[in-house]
């Protein structure tokens, strides 16, 4: 079958044709794979840098970690899925053993595996899937919004680990890729009073502006604008990091209140130095992390969204591709592109 497959640990990816088809094991499912999506750490897998190696990959395996298919073979002891049902991925694969786990916090799983890391992904014609993390789609959505779930996912777990607290509240979003966009969609529908989102493209600020947020460039004067709009409050309530870039936390600190909270959604490319002093003791800031969806709050919250037509997500769509253009679509992703999408069905 056609796949794009990581063989070594260096820079690239390679197109193939002849990928063995995955079998259906004892509780898997082979799926035929509809849409699969790029994020940005496939770039850093392509790209090899040492936020990619620190995934510890099993190489050789087929990339992708965002997908969605149809079901076309069911292993033994599979129970729930049958052919033909449609379905979404989570990229997480959990051991339920360990205190995480056992303890309501498997997405911070001691012993996580992911998706097209660990075993082989999404970016095939086919594969093969424990149906543990394959999520059934609501009757009616197409493959290519499915396989927008796992990245709008990571959004609506940011939104949660703010305690859902956007609403009526002055919101600031780093970072206007898919989850960066995903989040300032959901801050205005659930009616923050102020979204600013700050990224250096610009196309990717006219996306947000189309969403109703007020678009800035990092040096457009961040925190002299929050603290503007927000007066004798000193600042914005909520702020989320979704670029990875180096050095934006310390312009988030400044731009955010006392009392405020932060959330951190990118992983940057080196540790990040924070003044524990300045703002986590003095000015009471919260700071909180998020890895992946909360399983299975998250995809139930996501679901619950999409079902009531409140959320979309098919606008996030900008590129459909053929697995052979893989070169092509890793260089996208930091171009005037939001989703690209490999559709293996395009040969």
């Amino acid at each position: 079958m056609r796949a794009v497959v990581k063989n070594a640990p260096e820079r690239g990816a390679q197109y193939v044709t002849d990928a063995g088809d995955p079998k259906a094991a004892e509780g898997s499912v082979v799926i035929e794979v509809g849409a699969a999506s790029l994020c940005g750490t496939d770039r850093e897998l392509y790209e090899w840098t040492p936020s990619a190696q620190a995934f510890n990959l099993n190489l050789p395996v087929i990339l992708g970690h965002e997908g969605a298919g149809t079901v076309v073979e069911v292993g033994p002891g599979v129970t729930g899925l049958r052919v033909g049902d449609q379905v979404a991925l989570e990229s997480h694969l959990t051991c339920g053993q360990c205190f995480p786990c056992r303890t309501g916090d498997a997405h911070t799983c001691e012993r996580t595996g992911i998706v097209g890391m660990h075993i082989d992904g999404v970016f095939a014609q086919y594969t093969a899937a424990p149906q543990e993390i394959c999520v059934k789609l609501p009757t009616g959505l197409p493959l290519e919004s499915g396989a927008l779930l796992e990245a709008a996912g990571v959004a609506v777990h940011a939104i949660q680990r703010a305690d859902y607290a956007v609403a009526g509240r002055a919101v600031l979003v780093s970072g206007a890729g898919p989850v960066g966009l995903v989040v300032t969609h959901l801050a205005l529908l659930m009616g923050a009073a102020h979204v600013i989102a700050v990224d250096p493209n610009p196309y990717r600020r006219a996306q947000a502006e189309k969403l109703g947020a007020t678009a800035l460039h990092p040096d457009d004067g961040i925190i002299e604008r929050c603290r503007e709009l927000t007066g004798r409050r000193g600042g914005f309530d909520v702020a989320f990091e979704c670029s990875g870039a180096p050095g934006t936390l310390t312009t988030l600190f400044e731009a955010v209140r006392r009392e405020a909270t932060v959330i951190t959604v990118g992983h940057p490319s080196r540790p990040a130095e924070v003044d524990i002093a300045a703002y986590i003791n003095k000015k009471g800031i919260t700071l909180r992390g998020i890895f992946g969806r909360r399983l299975w709050e998250t995809w139930e919250q996501s679901l619950l969204l999409l079902d009531s037509g409140r959320l979309q997500l098919d606008w996030l769509i900008t590129h459909r591709m053929k697995l052979s253009q893989i070169d092509e679509a890793i260089d996208l992703l930091t171009g005037d592109a939001c989703k690209v999408l490999l559709l293996p069905g395009l040969g």
